[in-house]
């Protein structure tokens, strides 16, 4: 069984209830505020250690109480936190998350310390080979996402590259991943972009995802039961990565993430139990 390396986003989520989100210009009152540990990179990490797989989060967080809370929590949930920077001297990333009586979300990211990622972090793909599988999104430095691409494929490393938040990338980064894992709205920017995915995972929401001809069908959740969607995509793709890991084909391993996914839309927080 390979190791999954998560190179990512580390954020302190605070987040407030709206019975609706705000049109430009309007001032709404919240419901409550809470603390929650979040960023794309952790929350993948989180879920691809819950799903079975041996976990090393590569990232940096400020040396403030937030960014110490979470590097501990991060290890009481059996992930390998030795690659974790503390930057001196700033603050750690933060969300500030609505969500709605729909529990539909936004979300905006202010990323302190995940903007200073560099070769450091980079250096770490040298842990890995084949078997192992790096997984990627885009809420750090793009120069750090596509030559730690580079070098986990020259390794003999499988490359997952999340392209969310979507930000064009390098064609050969685009080609070299399998799979490419984006959302509908994401799929149709990938194309705009002309790149062209050797690999490419579409999820559909509710109905389901595809992984180039292989379809597998969502979980099914009640309305009722959807309490909030944040994180049910970094769940998806944590959940995929520990399965390709394990050696699950794609089918299976389509399976468990959308299992992970379903499951996640039923709790608050991008994390099961994410309070900081």
């Amino acid at each position: 069984m390979g190791r999954v390396m998560v190179l990512g986003s580390l954020n302190v989520d605070l987040v407030t209830r709206v019975e609706r989100h705000p049109q430009p210009g309007e001032t709404l009152l919240g419901e409550g505020l809470e603390q929650l540990a979040g960023g794309k990179g952790a929350n993948q990490a989180v879920a691809a250690a819950a799903a079975g797989a041996d976990v090393l989060m590569v990232g940096c967080v400020g040396s403030d109480a937030g960014g110490t809370a979470y590097v501990e929590r991060l290890r009481r949930l059996n992930v390998d936190v030795s690659r974790i920077r503390v930057v001196e001297g700033e603050a750690s990333g933060h969300a500030l998350i609505a969500v709605d009586d729909r529990a539909e979300n936004t979300i905006i990211v202010v990323p302190g310390a995940n903007g200073l990622l560099d070769d450091t972090e980079v250096d770490a793909v040298d842990l890995l080979g084949p078997g192992d599988v790096l997984l990627l999104q885009l809420e750090v430095p793009l120069p750090v996402v596509c030559a730690a691409a580079r070098r986990a494929s020259h390794r003999g490393a499988r490359v997952v590259v999340n392209t969310a938040p979507y930000a064009a990338l390098p064609p050969d980064v685009v080609a070299l991943a399998d799979p490419v894992v984006a959302n509908e709205h994401e799929m149709v920017a990938l194309a705009e972009s002309g790149a062209e995915p050797a690999s490419l995972l579409v999820t559909f929401g509710a109905n389901g995802a595809s992984w180039d001809g292989t379809s597998v069908p969502a979980h099914s959740v009640a309305a009722a039961d959807v309490f909030d969607t944040t994180g049910a995509g970094d769940a998806f793709c944590g959940a995929l990565a520990a399965a390709l890991a394990s050696g699950a084909d794609r089918e299976v391993a389509l399976e468990r993430a959308l299992a992970a996914g379903a499951d996640a839309v039923r709790h608050a927080g991008a994390q099961r139990d994410p309070a900081l």
